[in-house]
């Protein structure tokens, strides 16, 4: 599998170095402990002959030449963590550069994969245009308001399609690369992820901090507020928007727009927060627990947890041994 790295000025440290790291390791396990030759030619590629990380590390990148035909391009993360560093970032003539690239490598028959703010650059392209993807959780809000073609998930880690894959945020990167590792060998996959203690999630929801995603628009935000005093109560869509000077509709649309979901559904987001935090810190049974984020009996709570979180309370309590 030939591999190209597209490595652009100011990109996100650790996201190269954790897949670099992971195809090394597939490579020497490849070789030494299956007998067989390397599965992948990695090569890091610029649209600049001189390439600094974010942290200002010079990166060692190859001109791209007409004879560079990839597989896969992984396109990693900038280090602009914030609206305000990203979108300026994303008119660079580097990254315009970068984007045409993008598209003529596609043309030829490369798949695409982008982690975490990756993501974006991808999404410039028009390739990800009715497409499901997923990004980095903290910059949806974003995502979703600049691409509105896109068929966004961010509870999602991975997220496979026929121009090839995006994966969530940060150390997604090493989930991106894992799953590539796996496409060639499921057996080489499982070791490197034993030698890393890494393996590849499923879902980023664990991870999401809803009061982060809610300050992306005021009317959400002070949504936001108004629920974390009510999940004791049941949730009326009517009482909200009441309460906060507005109309169900527009509160539903403006959720749906920000959140990518309803008022409900983030709602329960925040009851499981909630409900997270108290099966860490608090010592109460799961019946107790229940009550306090506004459900009758635990067993209602137990389905909600699995069915965000993928995962059990015995799972979840099991974090702080």
């Amino acid at each position: 599998m030939r591999i190209s790295v597209l490595a652009l000025e100011g990109l996100f440290d650790t996201g190269l170095t954790v897949m670099l790291d992971a195809f090394t390791l597939a490579n020497k396990f490849s070789a030494r402990l299956m007998g067989g030759a390397p599965h992948f030619d990695m090569s890091i590629v610029g649209v600049r002959s001189k390439v600094r990380s974010g942290l200002g590390l010079a990166i060692p990148v190859r001109a791209v030449t007409p004879d560079l035909k990839p597989d896969w391009v992984i396109v990693p993360a900038l280090s602009t963590g914030t609206p305000e560093q990203l979108i300026p970032a994303l008119t660079r003539l580097d990254v315009k550069q970068a984007k045409a690239q993008l598209l003529q490598w596609h043309g030829e028959g490369a798949h695409i994969a982008a982690s975490c703010i990756g993501t974006f650059l991808v999404a410039e392209t028009g390739l990800l245009d009715h497409r499901q993807a997923t990004t980095t959780w903290w910059l949806a809000p974003l995502f979703r308001q600049r691409y509105p073609s896109v068929l966004l998930d961010e509870s999602r880690m991975l997220v496979p399609t026929d121009v090839g894959v995006t994966a969530g945020a940060a150390m997604g990167h090493l989930d991106l690369a894992l799953w590539l590792i796996r496409k060639a060998s499921p057996e080489l996959a499982a070791i490197v992820s034993r030698y890393l203690l890494a393996d590849i999630r499923s879902s980023q929801a664990p991870y999401i901090i809803p009061n982060h995603l809610a300050q992306a628009d005021p009317l959400v935000l002070r949504f936001e507020r108004w629920a974390r005093e009510h999940l004791r109560e049941g949730f009326s869509l009517q009482e909200a928007a009441s309460a906060l000077a507005t109309s169900a509709r527009s509160l539903q649309r403006r959720c749906q727009a920000v959140l990518g979901k309803s008022p409900l559904s983030y709602f329960q987001d925040l009851r499981v927060e909630h409900a997270q935090s108290l099966l860490h810190g608090s010592g109460l049974d799961i019946d107790a627990i229940a009550a306090e984020v506004g459900y009758i009996d635990g067993a209602t709570l137990r389905t909600l947890l699995r069915q965000r979180l993928g995962r059990g309370v015995r799972d979840l309590r099991a974090d702080l041994r």
